[in-house]
């Protein structure tokens, strides 16, 4: 679409779904917009209550650019995903701004989503030529599964095929495991089957035809010849966007 990039803000459950930003980045430059992601130190004002709007709130206050977009990242848990997809929209009210927003809302737990890539589970667990069942479930049922922390928890045990400490250290290890599952997982591959990935892709979707809508591609035309920068992945050269107008949600 464009050279510009767009800023937005990030807000995770916890530091272990970061690489969740990089996805969701990766998925508006697959699209052919940049965008910049904003992941907010909470620590710099002092202790931060963990729900939605507080951390809208303070990303906001540490933000020193406008913000575009917000993505925030909330597991259904037991409440669903509409209940979840209610409280986002809810909490982004409260900002100064009328960002647009990218709910990521995992069913029923973001575990869930890394339950469907056997091999990079035997990678991150130490053993990928191993041949032990993992016990994971059908890619149509992980959606369904009542604990799936438990089930990868599991499932990286069996890959690895330790036991007394080197097991014990592994299980302690289960938040970092998991970070490497996440930075791993490839949005083209199994995941996309799942509904909620679908409602996020659809999410991505709409806020690029919005903006392209809303004549983004007129106002960075003069941005458009700039050259991609090298040793970067590939991503366009960012250029500031104040000023542009935004979608209508």
């Amino acid at each position: 679409m464009s050279a510009a990039a767009f800023n937005g803000l990030f807000v995770a459950e916890g530091s272990s779904d970061m690489p969740i930003a990089d996805i969701v980045e990766l998925m508006f430059f697959d699209r052919g917009v940049s965008v910049h992601l904003r992941k907010p130190d909470f620590g710099l004002l002092g202790k931060v209550p963990k729900d939605v709007r507080s951390r809208l709130l303070a990303g906001e206050k540490l933000s020193d650019e406008a913000i575009d977009f917000v993505v925030v990242h909330r597991d259904a848990d037991n409440a669903g995903y509409d209940a979840r997809r209610r409280e986002i929209c809810y909490a982004v009210e409260s900002l100064a701004t009328n960002p647009e927003i990218v709910p990521v809302i995992p069913v029923r737990m973001t575990e869930a989503w890394l339950l469907l890539d056997e091999a990079a589970i035997r990678l991150v667990a130490g053993n990928p030529r191993g041949k032990a069942d993992l016990g994971l479930p059908k890619p149509r049922e992980v959606e369904s599964q009542p604990d799936p922390k438990s089930t990868l928890a599991s499932a990286l045990l069996r890959a690895a095929d330790v036991a007394g400490r080197r097991r014990d250290r592994l299980a302690k290890r289960f938040n970092q495991n998991r970070k490497q599952l996440l930075e791993r997982l490839d949005r083209n591959g199994p995941v996309a089957q799942l509904s909620s990935w679908k409602q996020l892709v659809a999410d991505v979707d709409s806020i690029v035809e919005g903006w392209a809508s809303a004549g983004i591609e007129e106002s960075v035309e003069a941005v458009r010849s700039v050259p991609t920068q090298s040793g970067h992945s590939g991503r366009p050269v960012r250029q500031s966007m104040s000023g542009v107008p935004k979608s209508v949600r």
